[in-house]
């Protein structure tokens, strides 16, 4: 891999390793994700809880109707922008559309009708003229229910957004325990990132890619080569409660895990409750903020100014 400013940039903000301990990673290592590792192992980055970072200003968006919800990022150019008016209210009306027609990609989004009867795409080009900055319908994302349960939603200051779908095995969306723990469901996937839903559902790929991690860091640590595969058992065992929404220890009571809360509201409110799916959307992933003088200084120390 012949990496550029742009990599080394975008590892830092992934990461919040420094630009030549992530320089070196890159050197070390030939690929992104293994470079990510890499400063893992040497206890420069945290990558887990640092994927969050927003690397591009904007809004993400959402709209709850019945069985249907969705997420919409629209993006911008600086934090000033994002807060207009007009541009807060095309976010909206955006997400109200993908819920209104199902619309599950930014293709069908942008060719549909607005209420002013101009599809998105041209209300975004309208919108660009006014406010004078690139606006870019990055991202859409849709759940549905077709049973008993509730679909949930939650943003944060408009940088991160979730959808929750939550099943239940009879009709208790009127039952205030059950729409409070929806509700809950979904700030606690904001804050606490879970990857997977249960122990269950963690791949082997995963597993094996977390237990070199762990290797790496426990070797770097200076702890006996005979004791590492133990230690990493008793790590890989404990993965669950880290990524895993089941698991997790819940946000706002430390005391129980998210499963046990879940299993104590079914029987409140006399229903077996399942959550089947979320989606959390963190405003800029994979994009980069314009700073002029931050890539230059990369581009210096790379040698590829």
């Amino acid at each position: 891999m012949a990496y550029t400013a742009a990599d080394v940039k975008n590892l830092r903000e992934t990461t919040g390793a420094g630009m030549m301990d992530c320089k070196k990673a890159l050197d070390e290592t030939q690929d992104m994700q293994k470079a990510i590792d890499y400063l893992r192992a040497k206890g420069l980055a945290a990558a887990a809880k640092k994927q969050s970072r927003i690397a591009a200003e904007g809004l993400i968006s959402a709209c709850v109707k019945g069985k249907i919800g969705a997420l919409v990022e629209v993006n911008c150019e600086t934090d000033f922008v994002a807060k207009n008016d007009d541009f807060q209210k095309f976010a909206t009306t955006a997400a109200n559309i993908a819920v209104d027609a199902n619309l599950t990609s930014i293709d069908q989004l942008l060719s549909a009708k607005s209420p002013n009867s101009h599809t998105i795409k041209d209300n975004i080009s309208e919108l660009t003229i006014k406010i004078g900055e690139k606006i870019d319908l990055r991202r859409v994302e849709v759940l549905k229910l077709e049973g008993n349960g509730m679909i949930g939603s939650y943003v944060h200051s408009g940088k991160i957004g979730v959808l929750c779908r939550v099943e239940t095995d009879k009709d208790v969306t009127g039952n205030e325990a059950f729409r409070d723990l929806v509700k809950d469901l979904c700030m606690h996937v904001a804050a606490a990132s879970p990857q997977f839903l249960s122990g269950s559902d963690i791949d082997e790929t995963f597993k094996a890619r977390e237990a070199e991690v762990y290797a790496a860091q426990l070797k770097e640590q200076g702890k006996p080569e005979a004791m590492i595969p133990n230690i990493v058992k008793g790590k890989l065992a404990k993965l669950a409660s880290d990524v895993c929404l089941y698991e997790q220890a819940f946000v706002k009571d430390p005391d129980t895990t998210v499963g046990k809360l879940i299993e104590s509201v079914g029987k409140t409110a006399g229903a077996a409750i399942k959550v089947t799916k979320f989606i959390k959307l963190n405003l800029g992933e994979g994009l980069q903020k314009k700073e002029d003088d931050f890539a230059a200084e990369v581009a210096r120390m790379t040698g590829q100014n």
